[in-house]
Parts: structure tokens; C-alpha cells; sequence
């Protein structure tokens, strides 16, 4: 699809599974089951969703999912797709990783920047040699010294080749990378997490990654057990999705697994959604 001259297209970044009660917070089963089935060992299905981006003369990709750097324990707990979802994408759109000029990463989490780098005989480089790298500074920061409470989620191979290799461009809260394409913070699910919005043609896509990780979680209270200050999630998701109605937005969800982009509608004090087909 296009948002003025703006050119999107849906990317695959992989499949995996995540324990349902983490994923919906104070939430009970008897309610989010319904919505999403856990499997036996009460995990759900997710997806990393990415987007690649034509604007300004420039390849972006938003996003890198879960990569390939996995090993058989860790594949086997979170049930990691096999095979690189992400290049496999990007090669049916006719682009190749040395074609990418600009990553965006949300944040830092495994499962959003686990594509930024792979391994070549056994040591992880970036998977995109020529591209700048977009990430908060302060996340970064935080991705190196995590508390126990969020190290699990990140990974040393997804970043620091990316810091060797000179390649990031770091960001300072609210700022535009290219005319059309901006990022602004979304803080909860961690301090220094951003969305990325394309603006053109009077419309405006917002990936939110983990502010909205499903449509599920678009009632102001799912909120997942995984957020650090889940009462600035609360605030955040206020604030974003009553502008979201307001504007009509489209909204793209960072690990919806049948749903990757929708509208939102306000009816009878809900919020329905329509969905979008970002390839058309």
C-alpha cells in the first residue's frame, strides 16, 4: 500500500509461542483463552510483524524479528519458527539484505531486533552491512546493563556487532528520520520503547510494537505482565489510541499472528477494528 509517497509492504518475521498469562497481564485465562488458545504448555501464538518501508529514495526495514541465532533449547521454549521468516520476505519483494539502507528497531527484545545481526562462521555480524541502525540511545544503554527483572529479553549477539561495526544512529526521544518518517516514545513496556510513524497523503500508519502486541490488547487494561511500568502503559495506551480513532490511523500490531494492521473504530464506547492489507 501507499500513504502518499510512501511505499509499505508486510514482512514475516517469524513465528513463536509466549506463555499466555505473561502475555495479558492481570487478565484471567477464563477470559483471554477465548481469543487466544493456549497450546499444552500455555503458550499462545505470535508473530514478529515488520514492515519494509520505500521513502525518500531509501530501503527501511521496521523491525527484524527473531532472527536465526538460536539454539535448541531456547527454539524449543519459545518454539521459534525455523528458517529466516524475515530475509524470505524481503526476497519476495525483490530485496536483498545488502539493498537495505535503514533499520528501525522499536526497541532491543529478542523478538524485535533478533534479525539485526546472524552468524558467519560462527560469529554474529550484522545481517544488513549497509544499512544505519535506529534505536532510543537510552535504550542501547539499557540493552547492555538490563535489570534481572528484563534481562531475559535481551540478547548481547542482536546489538553489539551492530556497535562494533559503527552502523547505529541513535535517537533522542520525538524525531524525524527522513520527511514521512518519525518516531516518537511510547513509554511502559519499557522506558525508552518507540513507535514509528509514516505521514504522507493525510494519512498516517503507527507501528506500535509492543504498546499494542494484538488487537487483543487494545482494551486499556490488557496490558502484559512483561511491561516494567505498566501504569505508563496504561497512560500511553490511552492517550495513542484515542488519537489513533480521532485520525484514522492505521495501526500495526507487533506480534498479532492473523491481524498484522487494522483501523480502529469507536461504536457504542468500543473500540471495533477494520482490518488493513498492507500488501495490496
Amino acid at each position: 500500500m501507499h500513504i502518499g509517497d510512501i511505499e509499505i509492504r508486510y514482512l514475516d518475521g517469524g513465528g513463536f509461542r509466549l506463555d499466555g498469562g505473561a502475555m495479558f497481564g492481570v487478565v484471567p485465562k477464563v477470559f483471554w483463552e477465548k481469543k487466544s488458545p493456549p497450546d499444552e504448555r500455555n503458550r499462545i501464538q505470535m508473530r514478529a510483524n515488520s514492515l519494509l518501508v520505500h521513502a525518500q529514495r531509501k530501503t527501511i526495514v521496521i523491525e527484524t524479528g527473531n532472527g536465526t541465532k538460536w539454539d535448541a533449547k531456547n527454539r524449543d521454549i519459545y518454539a521459534i519458527q525455523d528458517g529466516d521468516s524475515l530475509v524470505e520476505s524481503l526476497a519476495k519483494h525483490g530485496v536483498q539484505p545488502r539493498d537495505v539502507d535503514l533499520v528501525i528497531n522499536t526497541h532491543l527484545h529478542f523478538d524485535h531486533a533478533g534479525g539485526n545481526t546472524r552468524f558467519e562462521n560462527s560469529r554474529a555480524v550484522p545481517t544488513f552491512p549497509r544499512a544505519r541502525y535506529v534505536v532510543q540511545r537510552a535504550e542501547l544503554a539499557h540493552a547492555a546493563t538490563p535489570s534481572e527483572r528484563d534481562r531475559a529479553s535481551y540478547f548481547p549477539d542482536n546489538f553489539q556487532p551492530v556497535t562494533d561495526a559503527g552502523l547505529w544512529d541513535l535517537t533522542e526521544g520525538d524525531q524525524q528520520i527522513l520527511p514521512g518518517v518519525s518516531v516518537a516514545r511510547i513509554p511502559g513496556h519499557n522506558a525508552d520503547i518507540q513507535a514509528v510513524l509514516l505521514t504522507g497523503g493525510g494519512k498516517t500508519l503507527a507501528f506500535v510494537a509492543d504498546l499494542l502486541p494484538t488487537r487483543h490488547h487494545i482494551p486499556l487494561p490488557w496490558i502484559m505482565a512483561y511491561d516494567l511500568y505498566p501504569m505508563q502503559t496504561l497512560e500511553t495506551k490511552r492517550n495513542w489510541i484515542a488519537r489513533m480513532v480521532k485520525e484514522n490511523w492505521i495501526v500495526v500490531f507487533g506480534h498479532d499472528p492473523e491481524i498484522a494492521a487494522a483501523m480502529l473504530h469507536e461504536r457504542d464506547g468500543k473500540i471495533e477494528i477494520e482490518p488493513v492489507d498492507l500488501n495490496r
